[in-house]
């Protein structure tokens, strides 16, 4: 609780940044890897966003699934609001696992890794929502020229889809693909699927 947390996600991976590398991110980690792409292109071979949640985008490019995004997390903000983390967590997990497994089925660890680092997602507003970061202003995502791979599940909260086909447009060199059937966790539930596009993808490089 000490800091911008994507600012220090960002730093904590800089160092191993020794030699151009294919750069992937899922989630939260897509927006961090999108941060190293801009900062050090010449350090990305390529770059893959699968289900980034850089709700900025839509912002500028649909505010309607942004607003339907923020009614359907109504509860886990509340939630939040009230510091029960364990609800957030239960809520949050039920919003973006579709077709998972359920709270109650997962291992105790695994509730409690969850409940402990739910905090994480309220202090990231400003850089998922806000663009503090400045990834959005005209110009910036010029800088990552090399190939790059937007990835989704077609079951995913519509506010992927806006994010996914935004950040496409904006990027030089981008493969905007859908996974059928998959939802948020498609690196998991899908990892054939995942694991062809990505070798498309390296195919390209």
């Amino acid at each position: 609780r000490q800091g911008d947390f994507q600012d220090r996600s960002v730093a904590a991976v800089e160092p191993f940044l020794t030699e151009p590398m294919d750069i992937i991110g899922h989630s939260f980690g897509a927006t961090v890897a999108l941060r190293l792409a801009v900062a050090h292109p010449e350090m990305t071979r390529s770059l893959t966003l699968i289900e980034p949640v850089l709700f900025s985008v839509a912002k500028q490019d649909d505010p309607d699934k942004i607003r339907q995004h923020d009614a359907d997390a109504a509860d886990f903000s509340a939630a939040m609001l009230a510091g029960n983390d364990a609800l957030g967590a239960r809520l949050f997990n039920r919003m973006w696992s579709e077709g998972g497994s359920k709270w109650d089925d997962l291992p105790e660890q695994a509730r409690a890794s969850m409940t402990r680092s739910i905090h994480v997602v309220p202090a990231c507003h400003a850089a998922v929502y806000d663009d503090v970061h400045g990834m959005l202003t005209p110009g910036v995502l010029d800088a990552v020229t090399c190939p790059s791979l937007l990835l989704r599940g077609s079951q995913s909260h519509p506010i992927i889809g806006v994010v996914n086909d935004g950040l496409a447009r904006r990027l030089p060199d981008a493969d905007n693909r859908v996974v059928e059937g998959a939802g948020h966790m498609v690196p998991i539930s899908h990892p054939v699927q995942t694991a062809a596009a990505l070798k498309d993808l390296f195919a390209r490089v």
